[in-house]
């Protein structure tokens, strides 16, 4: 957790941060996935600057928090907050995807400081977590594993076979967070295979289950706070978000789950996004 965790008004203004930087870095790169790195900035930003505990002087420290972003493709808002909480030198976000970079087209702990699992195939983050949870629980850990997942990922099987280890372990230490944003690669959720009713199947399963606005930032907190604090078996908190939030053009519009916007483009996305802050 940070030294002085951030108020709601100062998660709010790291967002702004965070979204630009999401733009700028596909922007230079010519590539990646602004849709669902912008849906997912204000979960990310609340668990790196208020509710994780973890330590970007010693990334590898015993007792921190886990993270995976098991919706990889979506590593740019990774990349953001990691760099703005001091993991690495900002100057990298501007390597994104070239040739040796630490900041692959997916993220790679080999190669990412803070990085605590190796990201790319849907429906697979959640099962590493889960080891992480229950190794933690085995080990008498006091750490929280942390893992986001697409609602279109959750078409995934490997999703729901870890869904029904965690109430098996009573895994408290561990919180799923599904980023609603009601769209994948090329289609909406609904029009490729719906998975809603999410909430009551994530409750069939045993699990808490928590419901927000993923970009209210106060009942982002809110909810997060609520998720680390419950006891006696695992949280999921499904987050209603907008694919593409803060940049009008690419709300809910699929052609943006993975395209660059050029020039012209960039300039209009940051400005809306400082836009909206003030």
């Amino acid at each position: 957790m940070p030294a002085q965790p951030m108020s709601v008004n100062e998660l709010e203004d790291t967002a702004v941060t965070i979204r630009k930087d999401i733009i700028e870095m596909i922007s230079t790169a010519k590539a990646g996935h602004p849709g669902g790195s912008l849906s997912a900035a204000d979960i990310v930003t609340a668990l790196y600057f208020r509710i994780m505990r973890v330590d970007p002087d010693n990334p590898d420290r015993p007792d921190r928090d886990r993270f995976i972003l098991s919706k990889g493709h979506a590593c740019p808002v990774w990349y953001a907050a990691l760099a703005e909480r001091g993991f690495f030198d900002k100057k990298h976000l501007g390597t994104l995807r070239r040739l040796n970079s630490i900041l692959q087209g997916h993220a790679d702990m080999r190669k990412t400081p803070g990085v605590d699992m190796t990201v790319g195939s849907l429906g697979q983050g959640i099962s590493a977590g889960l080891g992480m949870a229950l190794s933690g629980k085995l080990r008498k850990k006091d750490y929280h594993v942390w893992v986001i997942v697409g609602d279109g990922e959750c078409q995934e099987g490997s999703v729901w076979e870890a869904a029904m280890a965690g109430p098996r372990w009573k895994l408290d230490n561990f919180t799923v967070i599904v980023d609603k944003n009601r769209l994948q690669n090329d289609a909406f959720v609904d029009e490729v295979m719906p998975v809603d009713p999410l909430a009551e199947k994530w409750r069939a399963f045993n699990w808490n289950v928590v419901e927000i606005d993923g970009h209210d930032m106060r009942q982002v907190v809110d909810g997060l706070e609520h998720a680390a604090a419950t006891k006696g078996g695992p949280t999921v908190v499904i987050a209603h978000t907008i694919k593409g939030k803060g940049v009008s053009f690419m709300e809910n519009v699929p052609k943006w789950h993975g395209a660059a916007p050029n020039a012209e483009e960039t300039k209009i996305a940051l400005s809306e996004i400082i836009g909206a802050r003030k």
